[in-house]
């Protein structure tokens, strides 16, 4: 309602004054208001983010396995058990708790300082101490930091982006307007979160912290449920296979032992044991771990991980859905191409256009600890950048010129003009829409030569316009005149011009962002351009990152019915004018297609798509604080570049969880079917061939440190040259567990035969020889490749020689009483090594072959 009545009653209404709030005020608006700041609805609850971590069925099978070994009276395997599962959600909190701080780091970078009218005075104080009713001084480059209703304004504009997603600036009035203009079209009103592009303003504070436009949304936005992590649902299906097949396994042994005269009791320990040992209960803390050491990496790459598997889930990302402005261009308007003296980027000639960029200018700069700042207009600050790059330095001048007059830009005449006193004379140096100034210029400057311009060459500068309008440039165009009367009128100050050239600009792309999109094209990860900027200049840049495809304009965009986007999204690579809105329709599209999607964003109206998106991606530098609350990770440099090695480092981590899932169940399965052998060829429980204490003691050295080494693998060659993983987990490694699983089992009942007579001893072999396979299966699971053609890794070495280490220990110590071990020989020694070195020729070569067929 405040955009409806004048200025005057909206400070009536507030009990406020043209001068400002007095500090009687000040303090019991305060406690009645509160600070000004969005405040979670739904805070970091450190217990329920711990207990989250709970939720996978691979954890419930464990903590199963657990409760039922304790009731056996096997504590000792409940204790390792739970302590696995509590080390696995003891990383998962860590990470969420330090992404969480490192967010609250990136807010108190913000700028949080702003200048309020109180007394009288113009005083600066912290953001969060504005209160309603307060008088707000906003001039270029300020960030608004509540809503208000503007009381005074001189060519205020406004980027309102981070609230409507609207690209270009707004401007702004004074007056009052109609009750039922939507906020997007109320130019009397500004609102936290936006930026004063230009111009200045007085404002009566209307509404703080939650009570904003920007607070409600928040509030909004909290309440939306994020989606459920695509690596998650395949962690848990996987998790579910394994669960059901265990029980299958663990009942059949169950009925085995007991039809052969074992006890209940003991039948029930075994099946125990052995589905303990089958479950890969190191595989939730191996795989947090995983995560954990590439968000460190990540973090180096400018991406902050914040919820961990995340960083898997952008490696199988098929499609990435980017913003244009500061994500795949610089984020800053740069004249990239002149004309002057009849010639396009003339190296002479060019000091006179520069000049008037300049002086026709109301940005500014300002020092500060020996750096500069530049404030106003980005297309104004462009021209300065400019005139500062091709050798014209601060002051610009070598004469004072003083300004004595202004005509402000607006959008009928979409010119302005500055007259200066330059040695007596009166200058009006002029910029605006090309179409304008050529309209009225009456001359060309042409070697220091005024030239009568005919229409025919009115015509061609129109056409030397529009051509570098469709590389997608903003073009201005630039003219002056010698002014000889007063007093000076703005037919005066922009007729009858000397017409002196164009300035075209644009925000370019980012040097790295061409290679990165190749490098997307290679991995078969489609890029697609969101962009609230117009389709001349979305296709400009496209072209020159090299992004292909259809380009399709908001009107055509929303002239589509689902089935036709759903039918022609493939195509399309670059969508223009489009609103958050529209993202968010999009993605439904891509995911309804089942891809896999990562979109950027930065504004409030981002946070539904970039929680509806399988990998939301916030900016660190633009983004608003909700934007960042609601992603999956943050872009901390704004770059699109950052995101595609955060894909590479994502394809890693799966590639390493492949390692060692196919590496754990290889041989883990092995031990079920040596005891299902056994039993159905003996028949005698008396022969069981492993003690469920040795079960868990194979499981205790094989499948912790090992493990943990492979997610330490470095990125393999290639890995960007194949297609997003879009397959179940264990798709393309069955046959290699299958193989390995059969080596041991042979080994192990090998071992087992040759050495029947002397049970113990052949218990012995048998977790011996588990043991040491396990230890050269390392080496056959890191790589797809020859294990000779792969680099080193010195943890996987440290990592064995531990865990040999420990066995080597148990063996020859008092431990081996309790694990029933007795003392291996030389000769035993070398038939274990001779076997199980065999056992990993045959597994590189099953590789080879493997390959070769491929």
């Amino acid at each position: 309602m405040y955009h409806s009545i004048t200025s005057k009653e909206v400070i009536e209404k507030f009990n406020s004054s043209i001068n400002g709030l007095t500090n009687n005020q000040i303090q019991e608006r305060l406690a009645k208001y509160g600070q000004n700041k969005l405040i979670k609805t739904k805070h970091f609850d450190a217990l329920k983010v711990f207990f989250e971590q709970f939720k996978s069925f691979l954890i419930i099978i464990l903590l199963i396995a657990a409760g039922i070994a304790f009731f056996m009276k096997s504590k000792m395997d409940a204790l390792a058990i739970g302590v696995i599962v509590v080390l696995n959600a003891g990383i998962g909190f860590f990470q969420e708790y330090k992404a969480e701080k490192a967010i609250e780091g990136l807010k108190k970078m913000m700028v949080l300082k702003v200048l309020v009218l109180r007394d009288g005075r113009v005083i600066e104080i912290d953001s969060k101490k504005i209160v309603p009713g307060d008088i707000l001084v906003l001039n270029e480059g300020d960030r608004i930091m509540a809503d208000a209703r503007i009381i005074k304004c001189n060519g205020l504009k406004v980027n309102e982006a981070p609230l409507t997603g609207e690209s270009v600036p707004e401007e702004k009035i004074s007056g009052r307007i109609s009750i039922q203009t939507p906020l997007a079209d109320r130019t009397n009103m500004v609102y936290q979160g936006t930026d004063v592009i230009l111009g200045n303003a007085l404002a009566i504070v209307i509404s703080t912290g939650m009570k904003t436009e920007m607070g409600k949304i928040s509030e909004l936005v909290q309440e939306v449920k994020p989606e459920k992590n695509p690596f998650k649902d395949k962690l848990d299906n996987f998790a579910k296979k394994i669960g059901i097949f265990i029980m299958m396994l663990s009942a059949l042994v169950v009925f085995i032992l007991m039809s052969t005269g074992s006890e209940t009791l003991q039948s029930l320990m075994v099946a125990i044991s052995l589905a303990v040992s089958a479950i890969p209960e190191g595989l939730p803390a191996v795989i947090s771990l995983g995560f954990a050491f590439a968000t460190k990496r990540m973090i180096k790459k400018n991406i902050l991980i914040r919820k961990l598997p995340a960083s898997e889930t952008l490696g199988r990302t098929t499609i990435i859905c980017a913003d244009k402005t500061g994500t795949m261009t610089e984020g800053e308007m740069k004249v990239t191409n002149i004309y002057t003296n009849g010639k396009i980027n003339p190296i002479k000639n060019k000091e006179l256009l520069l000049k008037i960029g300049i002086l026709c200018n109301k940005a500014r700069i300002e020092e500060n600890e020996k750096k500069e700042y530049f404030l106003g207009d980005p297309t104004e600050i462009a021209l300065i950048k400019s005139a500062k790059e091709n050798l014209l330095n601060k002051p610009f001048l070598t004469k004072k010129e003083f300004k004595i007059k202004e005509f402000p830009f607006d959008s009928n005449r979409k010119m302005m003009s500055i007259i200066r006193n330059l040695d007596g004379k009166a200058i009006s140096y002029v910029k605006g829409a090309p179409e304008k100034i050529i309209a009225n210029s009456s001359y060309e400057l042409i070697n220091g030569r005024k030239i009568k311009l005919e229409p025919e060459d009115k015509e061609r500068l129109i056409k030397i316009y529009e051509e570098m309008a469709k590389q997608g440039l903003r073009v201005l165009g630039f003219g002056y005149k010698e002014i000889n009367k007063t007093p000076i009128t703005k037919k005066d100050a922009e007729e009858e011009l000397i017409f002196v050239g164009f300035q075209g600009m644009m925000d370019p792309p980012r040097k790295e962002v061409k290679k990165a999109i190749q490098l997307c094209k290679k991995a078969g990860i489609k890029v697609m351009m969101l962009t609230g900027d117009s389709q001349l200049t979305a296709n400009a840049v496209a072209k020159e990152i090299g992004l292909d495809g259809k380009s399709l304009n908001a009107k055509e965009f929303n002239s589509l019915k689902d089935k036709e986007l759903f039918d022609m999204i493939d195509s399309i690579a670059i969508f223009s004018r489009i609103s958050p809105e529209d993202k968010l329709r999009i993605i439904n599209i891509l995911k309804q297609k089942n891809e896999i999607v990562a979109m950027t964003g930065d504004g409030v109206n981002d946070a539904p798509a970039l929680k509806r998106a399988d990998i939301g991606i916030a900016m660190g530098i633009r983004g608003t604080d909700v934007a960042r609350d609601s992603s999956d990770m943050i872009l901390i440099d704004d770059n699109f570049a950052s995101i595609v090695e955060g894909v590479r480092e994502g394809r890693t981590i799966y590639e390493n969880i492949s390692k060692f899932i196919k590496y754990l169940l290889s041989a883990n399965f092995s031990e079920v079917f040596l005891v299902l052998s056994v039993m159905l060829i003996w028949r005698n429980p008396e022969l069981l061939p492993l003690l469920p204490l040795q079960i868990l003691w194979i499981n205790l050295v094989t499948d912790s440190l090992p493990a943990l080494a492979l997610s330490t693998e470095p990125t393999e060659k290639g890995v960007m040259l194949k297609n997003p993983s879009k397959k179940e987990i264990l798709n393309g490694m069955k046959l290699f567990i299958f193989v390995a699983g059969l080596i041991t089992l042979l080994i192990g009942f090998f071992f087992f035969y040759q050495n029947i007579t002397n049970i113990d001893k052949a218990r012995t072999m048998v977790v011996t020889s588990s043991v040491t396979f396990q230890m050269f299966l390392v080496f056959n699971s890191k790589t797809t490749k020859s294990i000779f053609k792969s680099p080193l890794n010195k943890n996987i070495f440290l990592a064995i020689f531990i865990s040999m280490a420990l066995h080597i220990l148990a063996l020859y110590s008092p431990l081996a009483n309790i694990l029933h071990f007795t003392t291996l020989n030389f000769t035993d020694w070398a038939k274990i090594i001779g076997m199980t070195l065999s056992g990993f020729f045959i597994m590189e070569g099953f590789k080879a072959i493997k390959r070769k067929r491929r």
